[in-house]
């Protein structure tokens, strides 16, 4: 259902004026705001309620490529997206110091802040936010009622929870977590710089760990508007001391542990907070009510090192906002049998698996020190090199076999 009337309007049976909306898109994160902008877009009436106007450059996501940029086209934010961020095409990858092969493709890198002032900024009109705070939603087969903290009350066919990891209001729907792995990574954010004040010779880099003993998977270096970003993904237990000098010394630890990124960063420091997060694997449970959808890390939270979270996410705003919400919004209705649409959707679940997977098997190639697992891994990186220097003599091959087995 759209209409050409205000996305938000009074309710005139209401004894106090409510906000009226098609869908109420609670949490104005990347999926809430990228959620809001795709279906504004569309003609459907929404309203987009966080508690910040401007959202706060917290250490999230922070960088794109490959099929995620495939899906911001589609979408129709790949424009937007490169008003904001830093391209690059070329990440040198190294192991021990040595080169193990160089990825080619397009990708972006940029703050958290400004890819979610991006999608914000993609809404239609300014009155789609709603600078407020959600205290309590009364989900029905037909319309959803929500309490805001400022005494206002919204009406809403539809309500999406984009609330990411924040787990009060689904807690107070009986919404539960369940913890599938806890404590599974560590993520560290920091930038750096050269001391001199001279540019790296790369124009991204990836450093893989080289013992099974530090649980490092890789850091990731990439170019964002304020500078050099460095991304540190750990498998590794969170209140190990190794944690603590991370954040004290992190020039110092970082060359510790990956003595191979010595002669590719010179004399650097960093430049900022080094930033971290511990991630727990989680699902929800008892999700399943009438007029409440949850997308994102409301749903499922993904491991940063696998960088299949972006993925899972856009998928999610994917099949909602373009498939699933409109077909609902034209009938009548908004019982269980509707949302369960959604949660069973083939695309849907095998971005939710393929998550999982990935998380699994990072961990696994990064600390398992076992015999299979250590020829895994030796496996893996002599591939790589190996079609790396197959590469080098016959350029293009490589782009040529993907092609025809895409074909």
């Amino acid at each position: 259902m759209t209409t050409d009337r205000p996305v938000t309007e009074p309710s005139a049976a209401a004894a106090t004026a409510a906000i009226v909306a098609d869908i109420a898109i609670v949490g104005g994160g990347l999926a809430g705001s990228l959620a809001a902008s795709v279906l504004a877009r569309a003609g459907h009436r929404v309203a987009l309620v966080d508690k910040r106007a401007v959202h706060p450059d917290e250490f999230r996501v922070e960088k794109l490529g490959g099929q995620q940029l495939e899906m911001f086209r589609r979408l129709g934010f790949l424009h937007a997206l490169e008003n904001v961020a830093c391209r690059y095409d070329r990440v040198l990858n190294i192991r021990e110091g040595k080169v193990v092969d160089v990825g080619v493709g397009q990708a972006y890198g940029f703050s958290y802040a400004g890819l979610v002032a991006m999608a914000r900024s993609q809404l239609p009109d300014p009155s789609n936010l709603i600078v407020d705070e959600v205290t309590a939603i009364s989900p029905s087969n037909d319309v959803q009622h929500i309490e805001l903290a400022s005494g206002r009350r919204l009406e809403a066919r539809l309500v999406v929870l984009a609330t990411g990891m924040a787990g009060a209001l689904g807690y107070k729907l009986g919404i539960k977590r369940r913890v599938l792995a806890e404590r599974h990574s560590v993520s560290f954010g920091f930038s750096i710089a050269r001391r001199d004040g001279t540019p790296f010779d790369f124009e991204a880099l990836t450093c893989y760990g080289e013992r099974t003993a530090d649980g490092i998977d890789y850091l990731s270096l990439f170019p964002v508007p304020s500078g050099m970003r460095a991304n540190l993904f750990m498998f590794r237990d969170p209140t190990d001391p190794i944690m603590r000098e991370l954040r004290r010394q992190p020039e110092a630890t970082v060359l510790r542990l990956l003595p191979g990124l010595r002669p590719y960063l010179g004399d650097f420091h960093v430049t900022d907070k080094v930033q971290n997060w511990v991630m727990d694997l989680t699902v929800v449970e008892g999700h399943l009510q009438p007029g409440i959808v949850l997308i994102g890390d409301a749903f499922q939270t993904n491991c940063p090192a696998a960088g299949t979270g972006v993925a899972r996410l856009l998928v999610d705003v994917d099949r909602l906002c373009t498939e699933h919400a409109p077909r609902w919004l034209a009938s009548a209705g908004m019982g269980t049998k509707k949302i369960s649409q959604f949660y069973s959707d083939p695309d849907k679940l095998a971005a939710d698996q393929r998550s999982l997977k990935m998380a699994r098997f990072r961990q696994a190639l990064t600390s398992r020190n076992d015999i299979e697992w250590d020829v895994r891994r030796r496996l893996h990186f002599l591939r790589r090199s190996l079609t790396h220097r197959v590469d080098q003599m016959h350029p293009g091959w490589l782009g040529r076999v993907r092609g025809a087995l895409r074909a």
